[in-house]
């Protein structure tokens, strides 16, 4: 069957600094997919991601491993064979958290398949290291097996003795019963040689995964120390955690701050523009107010222009009639002079005629 996909999900991929071993470096530009893979002709399970044709995650999943949660949206765990630690950033808590169960849940089943291959494994082993010594220390040959050419004639050498007599009915029968014998012992000594090498191969074999075995306990050993750095490490960031907490918080109360004077400032800002805008207005209306006060202006100059040629008129008509005036009243004091001498020249006359 070979490898199938059984888990999907995309992330953005990080590993940590070889150098510093604090610092994260994406090995990704964008969130890429990232699968548990099942093999199942090994039984191993593996996390793999590609990122185009560059495989960014190849980490096969051990017993030992551990998924950290290190924020709400971001994932590690350290690959002692790649020799790294990788680093996932979700898009959501959701993502992060079934993942984190995926990780778990083929741990253990990665766990449960090498704990049945150790037990095949023994049980493969302990028959061949339970039979090897003797087969070594005492191989088969055809003298232990039939005796040597002594052993085998001595026990009939007494019949064989008292048969001399008659060599002619016994010969035959003992040459056959002999013959068979030699054939099967043959046989049982090809089957145990059959064995013996089987028997041979399996110890060779257990002696391969007891290096191998042992290669694992050296690396094994190598990711306790490594681990143990790490856990270190850890210990010493988290004696910095409470000063980190300290500084989110007075981080967060400016956040808060600065939200509150930014909101103050796009209010004051939208004061600002409505009084702008009123200002326009304003502006508007002082121009046009402008405008009829300068029409009024020059009505004005108008107006005392024509109040001045008016007042001129008037007073060249006051003068006139002022002259006007003192003419009529020279013709009055005239015009009475005349009639007080008419009024003479009548009662002179009317004397005279009286008189007459």
């Amino acid at each position: 069957m070979g490898e199938q996909p059984i888990f999907s999900t995309r992330a953005h991929v990080f590993q940590i600094d070889p150098t510093t071993k604090k610092n994260w470096v994406p090995t990704s530009k964008h969130a890429v997919t990232v699968s548990y893979f099942f093999d199942s002709t090994r039984n191993v399970y593996r996390i793999i991601s590609l990122d185009g044709t560059k495989a960014i995650i190849n980490s096969t999943i051990t017993p030992n491993m551990t998924f950290t949660k290190t924020s709400q949206k971001f994932g590690q765990w350290a690959d002692s064979r790649a020799n790294t630690v990788y680093g996932l950033g979700f898009s959501s808590e959701g993502h992060l958290a079934k993942f984190a169960d995926k990780f778990v849940e083929f741990k253990e089943a990665a766990r449960i398949a090498k704990e049945k291959s150790q037990e095949k494994m023994e049980l493969t082993s302990t028959p061949s290291q339970e039979s090897a010594p003797g087969d070594l220390l005492s191989p088969m040959t055809t003298e232990s097996i039939n005796g040597t050419e002594e052993e085998r004639v001595t026990p009939d050498a007494p019949p064989h003795s008292e048969a001399r007599g008659e060599p002619s009915q016994n010969a035959l029968p003992f040459s056959h019963s002999s013959s068979s014998m030699n054939k099967h012992w043959e046989a049982e000594l090809e089957a145990l040689k059959g064995n013996n090498a089987k028997l041979t191969a399996a110890l060779l074999e257990s002696t391969a995964n007891v290096k191998q075995w042992k290669q694992q306990l050296s690396a094994y050993q190598e990711e306790a120390e490594r681990l143990h750095k790490r856990v270190t490490e850890l210990e010493c960031v988290s004696g910095q955690t409470t000063v980190i907490k300290s500084q989110k918080t007075e981080l967060n109360h400016t956040i808060e701050e600065l939200e509150f004077a930014l909101r103050a400032k796009e209010e004051e800002l939208e004061r600002l523009k409505e009084e702008v805008v009123s200002a326009n207005e304003f502006q508007s209306q002082r121009d046009s107010l402008t405008h009829k006060l300068k029409d009024s202006e020059s009505r004005n100059q108008t107006l005392e222009v024509q109040l001045s040629e008016l007042e001129q008129r008037l007073e060249s008509s006051q003068q006139e009639q002022e002259a006007f005036r003192t003419s009529l009243r020279t013709l009055l004091e005239l015009l009475d002079c005349k009639i007080f001498e008419l009024t003479e020249l009548r009662d002179t006359l009317a004397k005279l005629l009286e008189g007459s």
